[in-house]
């Protein structure tokens, strides 16, 4: 079904029904909106579709492909018949309930940190590592946000080039702390034009018309937070690669979604801008944004609502003077390839062929 599939060369890694019982947990939140989003947008062969939620969502009535779908209180009877279940509802529910969900013969992909570093669940990018899923043993975890878009345009350089280092600055959308955040930052944005004054109560600071650090908590040993080295730890595990040095600074921005970031990589040997740009545009996963001539690259405003990840300002880095560091910036949607979309890559790649 995917570009993918011929990856996963033994059945027993996939699903078996070539028309999968889906259920959502967490279809309420941004990410679990997405995730239908995906699966109507993408065609994917659904036998049914549960949408699963807190006592307080159950009976709400949500849309799908023009479908009314009510949601179900989340509970450890949900999951009898479902194949794959996608979970998105924070990993205190993925540690209770994806052991629930694998007992009962579903898959689990789940998009929380939960399972993230555990040895035997698979941390998947489909276009960077999706061999890895043959070691599944019912649990595939989806990456960090920053982490999923930042592999998808290192990976293609990696295969030609070994990467030696990574230097990385995130500016982070608001869709990365959830639907709350996003509205925040509408309505703290509306407050000051109107020059009202705005209490921030989602994040920390003020975000309208503000940067500020990462909310998540600071290693007081490093001094880098939590989500720095969440991605610093996926990043290497992705790519197999466990000993590279990654630094990294991550920060909030005033925009809704999609994240960018701006990565010089270093490599073993000289790579040039032009074999860079060639090995990139021809990546799975990847458009290239690279006019200079025009100014034009890539852009959170272009990268919202695109399953694909924009890369471009390819340059040599001024800085090494042995030649063998490029920059390039990247922008990728949080809510899809750096949440719902990956999710959904993930499970097209493990259903078993239409015979």
């Amino acid at each position: 079904m995917t570009q993918f599939q011929d990856i996963l060369a033994s059945a027993a890694h996939r699903v078996a029904n070539p028309n999968p019982v889906v259920a959502i947990v967490g279809a309420t939140g941004a990410v679990g909106v997405e995730l239908m989003t995906c699966l109507a947008a993408r065609n994917f062969p659904l036998g049914r579709l549960k949408l699963l939620a807190s006592a307080r969502s159950a009976g709400k009535v949500m849309d799908f492909a023009g479908q009314p779908v009510v949601v179900e209180e989340l509970t450890e009877a949900s999951f009898e018949g479902v194949d794959i279940a996608l979970f998105s509802a924070g990993a205190t529910i993925s540690r209770k309930f994806a052991p629930v969900a694998v007992r009962a013969g579903a898959l689990v992909v789940d998009n929380s940190s939960a399972f993230r570093m555990a040895s035997d669940v698979p941390l998947v990018v489909p276009e960077v590592n999706a061999g890895a899923m043959q070691a599944h043993h019912g649990v595939i975890a989806n990456p960090n946000c920053v982490a999923a878009i930042a592999t998808v345009a290192l990976a293609p350089l990696h295969r030609a080039h070994a990467i030696r280092r990574l230097n990385i600055a995130t500016y982070q959308a608001a869709s990365g702390a959830g639907a709350a955040a996003m509205e925040e930052l509408r309505v703290s944005t509306q407050a000051a034009i109107n020059g009202e004054a705005f209490a921030p109560k989602v994040l920390p600071h003020p975000y309208a018309f503000n940067i500020f650090s990462h909310n998540a908590a600071i290693d007081p040993a490093t001094g880098y937070n939590d989500e720095e080295l969440k991605v610093v730890a996926e990043t290497r595990r992705i790519m197999d690669l466990p000993e590279l040095p990654v630094s990294i600074t991550c920060i909030r921005v005033p925009v809704l979604r999609a994240h960018a970031m701006a990565i010089t990589v270093e490599f073993a040997d000289v790579v040039s801008e032009e074999e860079a740009r060639a090995l990139l545009a021809a990546a799975p996963g990847l458009r290239l944004v690279d006019d200079r001539a025009a100014n034009h690259f890539p852009m959170p405003c272009e990268a919202s609502g695109q399953d694909d990840v924009l890369v471009g300002r390819i340059r040599r880095d001024l800085g090494d003077p042995s030649g063998r560091s490029l920059a390039l910036f990247v922008a990728g949607d949080q809510l899809l390839k750096g949440a719902a979309l990956n999710a959904v890559q993930i499970a097209e790649t493990l259903l078993a062929p239409v015979a």
